[in-house]
């Protein structure tokens, strides 16, 4: 109706997230319903938190800004584990979300960032390693390398001309 489509022809695929823990969206919106719900702000960011470490991410941020409790505005961070801020991995290994909750006092906003894990399936996380990721090999067996044996080099022999002798003058 808003976009002027015609009737029956626009149809919607919904696909369930694999593994909700881990998708930042989702622990917006369940925050945000917290929230609404009159569960206290702490107490509903923490319980946000946990469940996102305990599903495995690497780290998790959650931002809350607005007027909490008092009239003037602040805003509360609530972090646990590893999260990466700068450089291309932070397209590959972070997802966030934003969200704003309406309450009887204002406007607050929300804020969750989670890193996922590494994982070389592509499944739960990136496939690419962190740039930084150090791998340690097990040293290869020694392999005992044999000096080359010495072999007499083939020299031609030439038939050299007696120098002449020297005749010595007595000065």
């Amino acid at each position: 109706k808003r976009f002027k489509f015609p009737e029956n022809s626009v149809e919607l695929y919904a696909e369930r997230v694999n593994n909700r823990g881990l998708c930042a969206i989702a622990q917006a919106e369940s925050l945000r319903y917290k929230l609404l719900g009159g569960l206290a702000v702490r107490r509903a960011c923490n319980g946000v938190l946990r469940f996102v470490m305990e599903n495995g991410a690497k780290g998790c941020e959650v931002i809350i800004s607005g007027k909490l409790r008092a009239q003037r505005a602040k805003s509360m961070k609530f972090k646990d584990g590893y999260m990466i801020s700068s450089g291309q991995p932070v397209k590959e290994y972070i997802d966030s979300a934003v969200r704003h909750v309406l309450l009887r006092q204002g406007v607050l906003g929300i804020k969750v960032k989670i890193m996922l894990d590494w994982d070389p399936t592509g499944k739960v996380g990136p496939k690419t390693p962190l740039p930084d990721n150090v791998v340690i090999h097990m040293p290869k067996d020694d392999v005992v390398v044999h000096p080359p044996k010495e072999v007499e080099e083939y020299v031609p022999h030439v038939a050299e001309e007696p120098l002449p002798m020297a005749i010595s003058v007595p000065v």
